[in-house]
């Protein structure tokens, strides 16, 4: 059974940074591109980084690129967001997700999703 399990998220004050953490199991996670979308409250999922199964690209949403980096470990099966300089319209629940097609920006490309973890940033 694959799961991927987020965590990390909490309340946060504009400018400050937040890491989060997916790890996966149950998947050949080397095998599987990763990526972190969000969504906030009455609005649709949106993209937010992916990162190649080999971890050697990585590509960001515009809202966030310069801010954050997603990295993975294929040793430890985690994929990791850093979050930095955020916002509060970086508030939402983020999602990691696995595509072993390659990734892409959406979300209806990506075959396992975890539960989410809340962001909030408060101005």
């Amino acid at each position: 059974q694959v799961q991927l399990v987020e965590s990390g998220g909490r309340l946060a004050q504009t400018g400050d940074s937040l890491r989060l953490v997916c790890a996966a199991s149950g998947l050949t996670f080397r095998m599987y591109a990763m990526g972190w979308f969000r969504q906030a409250p009455g609005k649709e999922r949106e993209f937010v980084a992916r990162i190649s199964a080999s971890g050697v690209n990585a590509y960001y949403a515009d809202s966030v690129r310069s801010r954050f980096t997603i990295f993975r470990d294929n040793a430890k099966n985690t994929v990791d967001l850093q979050m930095n300089n955020l916002k509060p319209e970086d508030t939402a629940v983020y999602f990691c997700a696995a595509d072993r097609r390659g990734g892409s920006v959406y979300p209806r490309d990506y075959e396992y999703w975890g539960h989410g973890t809340q962001v909030t940033v408060s101005s």
